[in-house]
């Protein structure tokens, strides 16, 4: 393990007294009336005011008709992954998935839990290759991915660190070819995307839809996720699902397999208190990017993109790319890393250990699952075709896997939106000093 509170290049700075947190929940105080208020009322479980409150709220925030409140993000994933199974391929038996055999079309670069509920459903995740300019799946790999496999019918997309995907391409393909969408919304809400013409929220971009209020999302309940749609069907389905499949009888009645996946009304108390301040929370994500941007406009890297003309992100997490003559050497384990400073050059994993050093947190960007040892065996697909045993020792240029690059030079930088100016340049000098 370097030391860097005695390497020269890092003479004279100081630790933070508290920790600078990667993204970290900001509570503002109405919060606890809403709590107060479900405990006192004695709305405790998963009914009551503050879900229906919020439902509302987010419904005609993001612009759609329905809002159903879940456990989790990974529970809304999951009820909208089955929700579509059936849609294309009918009910499935109880024991098994709705998506037993059939193969899905899957963001790359993204958290495991925008992909898992696929096997859930028994489904066969193909991962699609990401693109440069805003780091989501790439529309010319998704179109090679119809060409290999014609007969997909879903497709599964996240947009990554509050960043919206090529969504009018996407959208496009996957009307050509009859193919459903999940959007997975869960780093996303707020972000807005200019589609045919008219701009519109993330969460509302897809045929179901998932936004996240985990403990470091844009906003929070300290957990919980949403279902939406612009479907009373599909609401009322997922409502169902999500409460264990209880039928209309004065007993227990079920025809079909549910999960208690219902959100608390007391974390709903959260997110309640939470929502007047969504606005402000991105303004603040948005001033920390810009305030990276220019602070390490010097050195060679490059901030995570997006389309200026089309989108407008939540910038939930600020990110940069070591350009590839600026790399020191690092290679990575499956649990463990090693690098090398070089004089002029640094990498992601220095410059995360330099940050820990002196209080801040950091962290890699996603390992793409299609390098995850549970989804090795998966199908990958670039803009090439398959990016499966591309290498050759005769052949030189066997095609290029953007996400693996992302995750060998790129990094997720301090982006709490508590952060302050002066804690931010300390990081900045801190990034710069990596590169000396």
């Amino acid at each position: 393990m370097h030391d860097f509170r005695n390497d020269p290049r890092f003479q004279g700075v100081e630790s933070f007294d508290k920790k600078v947190w990667l993204a970290s929940p900001t509570m503002h105080g109405e919060e606890q009336e809403w709590v107060d208020d479900a405990i006192r009322t004695n709305w405790v479980s998963t009914v009551g005011a503050n879900i229906n409150e919020i439902e509302k709220q987010i419904a005609e925030y993001v612009g759609v008709r329905y809002a159903v409140a879940l456990s989790a993000g990974t529970a809304s994933l999951h009820l909208a992954t089955k929700l579509a199974g059936e849609k294309l391929y009918g009910q499935a038996r109880p024991y098994e998935g709705t998506l037993q055999g059939r193969k899905v079309f899957c963001s790359d670069v993204t958290f495991d839990a925008s992909i898992n509920p696929v096997a859930y459903e028994d489904g066969d995740a193909v991962f699609i290759d990401t693109e440069t300019d805003t780091w989501n799946m790439d529309p010319a790999a998704l179109e090679k991915a119809f060409e290999l496999y014609p007969d997909t019918r879903l497709i599964v997309l996240a947009h990554l660190y509050g960043t919206p995907g090529k969504m009018n391409e996407i959208r496009r393909i996957a009307k050509a070819h009859g193919a459903l969408i999940v959007e997975d919304a869960a780093e996303s809400l707020g972000a807005k995307y200019l589609l045919d013409g008219g701009w519109a929220e993330t969460g509302a971009l897809g045929d179901y839809n998932c936004i996240s209020f985990n403990g470091n999302k844009i906003i929070t309940g300290s957990a919980g996720g949403m279902f939406l749609t612009d479907s009373k069907e599909d609401a009322d389905k997922v409502r169902k699902w999500s409460t264990q499949s209880r039928e209309a009888a004065p007993w227990y009645q079920h025809e079909e397999i549910g999960y208690n996946y219902r959100m608390s009304n007391i974390i709903a108390g959260v997110i309640r208190g939470q929502i007047p301040h969504l606005d402000e929370h991105i303004a603040q994500k948005k001033a920390v990017w810009e305030r990276y941007e220019k602070g390490l406009s010097d050195l060679p890297v490059r901030m995570n993109p997006w389309d200026r003309e089309r989108s407008l992100p939540n910038f939930w997490l600020s990110c940069c790319l070591i350009d590839e003559a600026a790399m020191a050497p690092q290679v990575r384990g499956e649990q463990d890393y090693l690098f090398t400073s070089v004089s002029g050059k640094s990498s992601p994993q220095e410059i995360l250990d330099a940050l820990a050093a002196f209080n801040a947190e950091g962290r890699p960007v996603w390992k793409p699952m299609h390098m995850q040892p549970i989804y090795r065996t998966h199908a990958f697909i670039t803009a090439e075709g398959s990016g499966r045993g591309r290498s050759n020792a005769y052949i030189a240029g066997t095609g290029a896997d953007v996400g693996a690059d992302l995750f060998r030079r790129g990094l997720c930088l301090p982006s709490d939106n508590k952060m302050t100016p002066e804690q931010q340049d300390r990081i900045i000098d801190i990034i710069h000093r990596c590169f000396q």
